[in-house]
This record gives structure tokens, C-alpha cells and sequence, in this order.
């Protein structure tokens, strides 16, 4: 959904061209896997940073256009809500000091954005879920002014004939009701991106959905939402059930779901591409000019604009990424199941993690995905996102153990081969899967560290509970911006 739409109505002549010209798209899409070079000699990772924006009370601040103008930077952009905002890093490879050099360039830019938003009363917050995001922030009132948002709200609540329900059960229960998408932008992510060849893709997708399970247990940042403490990456039920097209009927009937793990293992990105526009109708049915079948027969690289949009409304958590780069066509495995936070050091440990073990998985002889059921995998997503790093997880040889227990004894040297591998300075490696490692000795992550500091404050009283979580919000904040690992942060 970063592409720039405006606000209209949609015919049913929209919707069969629409149609039409993704299929077309997917056909050429085909014919270049076979046929094109893809830009795969120097393979580069990215980084997306959402945040959250936060006033000096440390309430929501419905503030990003003011924030943005104030930061001036082309690389933030708005996000769904007026209290998100989101960083684009540009992207670079990992040999040597890449990590270090994303790390550090991402840590000037915060503080340069901090600044800037703090003079006109906006602070940035790097977490999964805002824990002081209360009921009356979820209305469209509080949709960025952006016309894209508003029209995807709008399908999304079409398609789905009736309003959306978001109910959770975790430590406590929520159960609200919403006309709008409004409560999508409570969660707030890391995305990791992954450049790969089209013969690698399968391989590295297949490990991304494999590890997705422990990334979510080690690096779980979303305990609260509407002042309730529910999952510990509460931010994976929340996006699965605000973005849903189907009503209870359509559940019951087997019908895909728009934020979706998937089914299945598979053989080429074009299997993902292609279960896209067989299983999902379009919500943004807007065609675009280019004739990709032409284009490519003149020699030119086809945008696929219609199948790009409609793939960025489906919400895999690892998405099937096309782009078009200087007239070179490149595919990505964008990587969305982190939260975002809680420190930039944090998020670099999490990102060397996660690309250290997909490296060594791939690179395995025995794929761990013909040891591993699909729906094992998914399983074990769905634990972790309700148990956060104290979840027991399944894993091929081990059966069910303490996700600590696999990380420390199987993922951790997986992950340093793998950044071995792909020759990151052994500086970088120890350091940043040092973190990891001190995590799960700790048992602390951001998810436990945000629940303790709650409980620490909290007596039991309705009127207090919002006070409680204001007093952890600034004190996250203010720990946050010293960069130090959340495994060492102290509770008081």
C-alpha cells in the first residue's frame, strides 16, 4: 500500500478490468522468472521502522503531519494513523560492517527526528502497540489525511458488510466493535527486507516462515492494548482480526483471510503471486496505463503496477516482494513479524537473528522444511505470539521445548554460521546475537519488561490503570533513547 491513490468509487467495469490486467501482469510475471535477469549480483537487506508519536504526556499525539513537516526528511512517511509515522532505510549489504553502519545510521536519524518533533510537541516511540492508546483514539477521526487510508477503509469495511470485531483473550479480555481500520494502526512494526534471486526465493521464504515462531518469542513488544494486558505480541491477533474481509459466514467457509501465514511450503515466489489472484478480489482495483506484455517485448521492464498493489493488500507476515530499480527488476522477501522497538540496538539484534539463521537454513543440505510440517510452523507463530519468549515451541529432532532453551542450544550457532557466511565483521555477529543470547538467560524481553513495569505501578484501581501506563510510556521512552538492550534495562 505505498503506492499514492486517490479517493474514488469503484464500478463493477473497475473490478473485471481490474481483473483482466492482474492476470495479464501475472502471465508476464511468469515469462520473466523464466526469461529475465533479475538484479541479484550484489543482494542489498532494508529496514522499515514504524513508530508511534506520543505528546510530553505521553498520550497519542494525533500530530504526523506537523511532526513530518517539522523532521523534513523524505526517508519518514505517513502511516495509517495520525500518531504513526514510518522510517524507509535505505538499503545496503551486510559484509563487513553493514549492521554497525545500519545501527548507526538509524540511531543519528532518530535522535535528528526526536529533535525536531519535540519542538512541536511530538515524541517518537519505537514499540509493537502505544500501552496509552485508548478506545476513543480508535475512530476515523484519527486517520492519517491521506487519501489512501480512508479508501482502504472503506473496501475493507464494503467487502466486509458489516462492522469489524476485535476480541482477544490473553491475561485479560478485550472486545471492542469498529467501522473503520482505524485500530490496524495500533500496530506498530519492524520490517526486514531480503534481496534474493528468483531460483533462491523459495528457500529463503520457506526458512522465514519457519523461524517466524521464535523471532515473535524473542523479540515480543506488544503486551497492551485499549489498557488491557492481553497477548505478549498482542500486535499479531490485532492485525489479523482489523484487516478481515470476512464476515462470520465466510470464516465458516473456509474463505482466506487477508493477513494470512500461508498453507503451504512452496516451490517459487510465483506460487505466492499467484495464490494472490486466484484466492483474494481486489480492494484497490485501479489500473494502470502500461501494457506489461508489450513492454516486455520491447525490451523495457514492466512496472506490473496492478499486480504490486494488489499484492500490498494482502498481509502475509513474509510477503512476496517485485520491484523495479533503475529499470532492473529485483525480488524481496519482506519480512513482517517483528514489532517495532525497543531500542535501535534491539532491532539490529533482532534483524542479525533473523537473517543469520535464514542464511545457515538455506544453506542446509537437509531443508528444514521437509522435516517440518507447514502447520507446525504456523503453530508455532501463533504460541509465540501469545506467550512471548516464555512459549514452548516445536522444532524438527527436539519435539516441544522452551523457546530459550532453542534458541540458546540450536538457532544462535545457526545464526552465527549464517552471518559467517554472508561476511559480517565478527565484531557485529558476537555483539548483536550476544543480546539474543542475554534475552533468553534473562527470560527479558520488551513484552515482560512493559508488563513488569506495569504491575509495579498498578494497584487495582480502574481510575489509576491509564496513569500506571503513562508513567511505564515515558519511562520505556526515556530508555529507549539511551539505546542500551532491553535485557538490561532496570525496573522501577
Amino acid at each position: 500500500m505505498g503506492q499514492e491513490v486517490e479517493r474514488r468509487i469503484f464500478t463493477r467495469e473497475d473490478r473485471t478490468q481490474f481483473r483482466s490486467k492482474v492476470r495479464s501482469c501475472l502471465d508476464v510475471f511468469a515469462k520473466m522468472l523464466r526469461e529475465s535477469r533479475f538484479d541479484a549480483d550484489q543482494p542489498r537487506t532494508g529496514i522499515e521502522i514504524e513508530f508511534n508519536l506520543v505528546d510530553d504526556a505521553n498520550d497519542p499525539a494525533l500530530r504526523n503531519a506537523d511532526v513530518l513537516e517539522a523532521i523534513a526528511d523524505p526517508d519518514f512517511q505517513t502511516e495509517l494513523g495520525q500518531f504513526n509515522i514510518e522510517i524507509n532505510v535505505p538499503p545496503r549489504t551486510l559484509a563487513g560492517q553493514g549492521l554497525s553502519e545500519f545501527e548507526n545510521g538509524i540511531r543519528s536519524t532518530l535522535n535528528d527526528a526526536e529533535a525536531r518533533a519535540s519542538e512541536v510537541g511530538g515524541h517518537l516511540v519505537m514499540v509493537g502497540i502505544l500501552p496509552t492508546l485508548a478506545p476513543g483514539h480508535m475512530s476515523a477521526q484519527t486517520l492519517s489525511a491521506n487519501p489512501r487510508y480512508e479508501l482502504l477503509s472503506d473496501q475493507i469495511l464494503a467487502a466486509r458488510g458489516e462492522d469489524i470485531r476485535v476480541a482477544i483473550n490473553g491475561q485479560e479480555r478485550l472486545s471492542v466493535t469498529t467501522d473503520t481500520i482505524i485500530p490496524e494502526a495500533a500496530c506498530t512494526s519492524t520490517q526486514l527486507h531480503l534481496q534474493v534471486s528468483p531460483d533462491e526465493f523459495a528457500a529463503h521464504w520457506n526458512a522465514s516462515q519457519a523461524i517466524a515462531g521464535v523471532q515473535l518469542a524473542v523479540g515480543a513488544n506488544s503486551p497492551f492494548l485499549l489498557g488491557k494486558e492481553l497477548w505478549r505480541e498482542t500486535r499479531i491477533a490485532l492485525f489479523e482480526q482489523a484487516t478481515d474481509t470476512r464476515s462470520e459466514e465466510l470464516k465458516a467457509q473456509g474463505v482466506r483471510p487477508r493477513v494470512w501465514f500461508g498453507e503451504r511450503w512452496i516451490n517459487s515466489i510465483f506460487d505466492l503471486f499467484e495464490e494472490n489472484v486466484r484466492y483474494f478480489p481486489a480492494l484497490l482495483p485501479i489500473v494502470d496505463d502500461e501494457d506489461p506484455a508489450v513492454m516486455l517485448e520491447r525490451g523495457d521492464t514492466p512496472g506490473l503496477s496492478e499486480l504490486r498493489l494488489h499484492n500490498g493488500t494482502i498481509y502475509r507476515w513474509n510477503r512476496p516482494i517485485y520491484d523495479v530499480v533503475g529499470d532492473r527488476p529485483h525480488l524481496r522477501v519482506e519480512n513482517r513479524v517483528l514489532p517495532a522497538g525497543p531500542t535501535v540496538v534491539d532491532t539490529m539484534a533482532n534483524a542479525a537473528f533473523y537473517f543469520g539463521c535464514v542464511r545457515a537454513l538455506v544453506s542446509d543440505d537437509r531443508p528444514l522444511w521437509s522435516q517440518m510440517s507447514f502447520s507446525a510452523a504456523e503453530e508455532n507463530f501463533h504460541i509465540a505470539a501469545q506467550h512471548g519468549i516464555e512459549a514452548s515451541l516445536y522444532w524438527p529432532g527436539l519435539g516441544s521445548v522452551p523457546a530459550t532453551e532453542l534458541v540458546l542450544r540450536r538457532l544462535l550457532p545457526m545464526a552465527h554460521r549464517g552471518l559467517d557466511d554472508l561476511g559480517v565483521a565478527s565484531t557485529d555477529r558476537d555483539r548483536l546475537l550476544g543480546i539474543i543470547e542475554q534475552r533468553c538467560k534473562t527470560g527479558r524481553n520488551g513484552a515482560t519488561w512493559l508488563a513488569e513495569a506495569f504491575h509495579n505501578r498498578y494497584r487495582d484501581s480502574p481510575s489509576q490503570r491509564f496513569e500506571a501506563l503513562r508513567q511505564v510510556t515515558g519511562r520505556y521512552r526515556d530508555l529507549m533513547h539511551s539505546n542500551r538492550p532491553v535485557h538490561e534495562w532496570e525496573n522501577i
